[in-house]
């Protein structure tokens, strides 16, 4: 591991934990040449995920791409980040729990929906609307009876 300041390829690790959700191993380091500490983490190497679009093209996962759909869902609704984040994370768990190599767009905007309706309730109607693209007044109004029984 190269230090970040010197550029010194030879350090110490000091102090080694779990990161907060258990996905990583959290290392501080002390550089042996100029004594700097810095931090590095450690992932488990996945392998790629493919996410098939509704038109059947094919890209790899991206987990901001669905952090960001949520953010929009959520925007200027009482959703804090902590819970989006923790929304997100838990459906990636999700995906990667399944143990394919390739998901529909579909499935993630299920589990989106999923989590979302729990926890605000126009978000949710927000991120169907888009998801399911409601072409007029009627769809939206037959998601909203979904929403009151």
């Amino acid at each position: 591991m190269k230090c970040p300041k010197c550029g010194h390829d030879e350090d110490k690790v000091v102090d080694s934990r779990p990161s907060q959700d258990n996905s990583a191993i959290r290392r501080r380091r002390e550089c042996l040449e100029c004594k700097e500490r810095f931090t590095t983490y450690e992932y488990v190497e996945q392998g790629t995920l493919t996410v098939t679009k509704s038109d059947n093209r094919r890209e790899p996962y991206d987990k901001y791409k669905l952090l960001y759909g949520i953010k929009l869902a959520c925007n200027k609704r009482p959703v804090t980040p902590k819970e989006i984040e923790a929304m997100a994370s838990e459906i990636e768990l999700q995906i990667k729990g399944k143990n394919k190599n390739e998901i529909s767009s579909h499935a993630i905007g299920e589990m989106v929906m999923e989590k979302l309706r729990p926890i605000d309730e126009i978000a949710y109607v927000r991120f169907a609307s888009v998801y399911r693209k409601f072409k007029d007044k009627e769809e939206f109004l037959e998601e909203m009876k979904k929403l009151l029984e």
